[in-house]
């Protein structure tokens, strides 16, 4: 599949303004905390106005991760520490 640098531009911008939007929109934030899988995280997307690609989403997810505190990745690394739903989002405290 060939990729044009302005059509990930355009998905880059759209998930900074679905990201800009799940600050104010508790309605979306639990769709998405609700969505099975990636697939349907973005298709609530697109049905929100917002074209975000798996590839950008995973990249917020890991930069995500990438940024958790000690206190998280080792609640997280023994199972016992959910993500934050906000914080996988985005929004709230430490994002």
């Amino acid at each position: 599949m060939e990729y044009h640098l302005p059509l990930l531009a355009m998905s880059e911008e759209q998930l900074a303004a679905l990201l800009a939007k799940l600050k104010d929109d508790t309605g979306l934030q639990e769709k998405l905390r609700t969505a099975a899988d990636l697939d349907a995280v973005l298709a609530i997307a697109k049905d929100a106005g917002f074209e975000v690609s798996k590839a950008d989403w995973l990249r917020y997810q890991a930069k995500q991760i990438i940024e958790l505190s000690d206190e998280e990745l080792e609640g997280v690394a023994g199972g016992i520490l959910p993500l934050r739903p906000t914080r996988m989002f985005g929004v709230g405290p430490g994002c």
